[in-house]
This record gives structure tokens, C-alpha cells and sequence, in this order.
């Protein structure tokens, strides 16, 4: 699979802020040596499972599939960030499973489609709105890793797509997130993998639904 490489309010905002830089600004030290990020990307962490579709509902063939579509018909899309590796950006993404429990919901279906026919479907949403969706899932500029994630409860952390999700930590033993998107008719999707591509400046943590940039029906 080819990438393309490309170069609660105000408050709350502001606090996504402080915790994202704080994370990334505090680079892990060894022996008393500063350790730079790596640059390793996220392209090269999806791309790295070749096992295409199959019955495992918690890899990301979905997702590397759509990426790979939206870069096919749009080579100079910013999805293609994604493959730069030295920029840094937190990405949430959603598993198998959750492409499926949309096509579902869109479908206003019970049946949970294949993987294969899963992807037919969201490609069927045209390459303009798979890119939107994509984007809503990529927040640049900031390495947040679990740590970070615990501590910005209330944040609106900006996306690519140019809106917002809201972070949700809830749990008292058990510190858990969520993410609230504009869907106000659906759960809203958790965090069920940290740290996906750990230790480098680009960090994807995934997710068991599809965040939706809009209500839908």
C-alpha cells in the first residue's frame, strides 16, 4: 500500500492545550540523555499488517483501507500527513468493528456487514466524505499519549477537519475515556488501545466507533 507524504469553551480548549504540550514538551530521559521522539509514522504502523480484510474485529483494515482510497483519488490530501512522520499529531482509530457498527447504523440495520463489505459501503459515501471523517479523527500539532489523555477530562481537542471532540474521562478505579463527537443519537466511542506508535511523534490510540463530524439520523 502507497501514502503520500506530505510536507467546555475556552477554557477547556486551553487546558487541551497546556496537557498536550506538557506531555510532548517532556521528552523521556534515560541515564540522564534526553531521548528524541521517533519519527516512525502511522502509515508505516497500519500498512504493516497485510493480512487485508478478515474476521479480526480489532485490527484497522478498514481504516488503512479508506486512507488508501482517499490518497488514491486525492494524492495531495492532508490525510496524507498521516505518512510524514516527522509531524506530530494524535490520531484516533476506529477498529473493524466500529466501520462495521456504522454501516449498520447507517443502514439502520442489526446485521453487522463484512469487513470487505463494510469498506464497499463507506467508499459508496464518495471520497470528499470519507476525507471529512478521516480528518475528524486527526488531531496535528500534539503527542498525546495515555498519560496526557487522563488528564485533559472537559478538553476540546481541535481535529484537522476543523472541529472539535470533547474528551470524557470517567471511572473512579478505573480511569476510562471517551471521546464526544457532534452525533448526539449514538454512544459515543471509547478508547480501548493506548499508545499505538508509542515513543514517536505520531501516536494513534484506537477506538470502538467511528467518530461522526455530524448528527445523524
Amino acid at each position: 500500500m502507497r501514502f503520500i507524504r506530505l510536507g467546555r469553551r475556552t477554557a477547556a480548549v486551553a487546558t487541551a492545550a497546556v496537557v498536550a504540550s506538557a506531555l510532548t514538551a517532556a521528552p523521556a530521559a534515560a541515564h540522564g540523555r534526553t531521548k528524541p521522539p521517533g519519527t516512525r509514522s502511522l502509515a508505516a504502523v497500519l500498512t504493516a499488517d497485510r493480512s487485508g480484510f478478515d474476521r479480526n474485529p480489532r485490527d484497522f483494515d478498514i481504516l488503512t483501507a479508506a486512507v488508501q482510497a482517499v490518497l488514491t483519488a486525492k494524492p495531495s490530501s492532508p490525510v496524507g500527513v498521516l505518512a510524514d512522520g516527522t509531524t506530530k499529531l494524535t490520531a484516533f482509530l476506529p477498529n473493524d468493528l466500529a466501520f462495521r457498527v456504522l454501516v449498520a447504523d447507517l443502514g439502520h440495520s442489526r446485521r453487522l456487514p463484512g469487513e470487505k463489505a463494510a469498506f464497499t459501503a463507506v467508499a459508496g459515501l464518495g471520497i470528499d466524505t470519507v476525507e471529512s471523517v478521516l480528518l475528524y479523527h486527526v488531531v496535528p500539532g500534539v503527542t498525546i499519549d495515555r498519560t496526557a489523555a487522563l488528564r485533559a477530562d472537559g478538553a476540546r481537542l481541535k481535529t484537522a477537519a476543523g472541529s472539535s471532540v470533547k474528551v470524557d474521562v470517567y471511572g473512579y478505579y478505573c480511569k476510562r475515556i471517551k471521546l464526544i463527537d457532534a452525533d448526539r443519537n449514538d454512544r459515543d466511542p471509547r478508547v480501548i488501545k493506548f499508545n499505538v506508535n508509542g515513543g514517536n511523534r505520531q501516536i494513534g490510540h484506537g477506538i470502538d466507533r467511528v467518530l461522526r463530524p455530524i448528527d445523524l439520523p
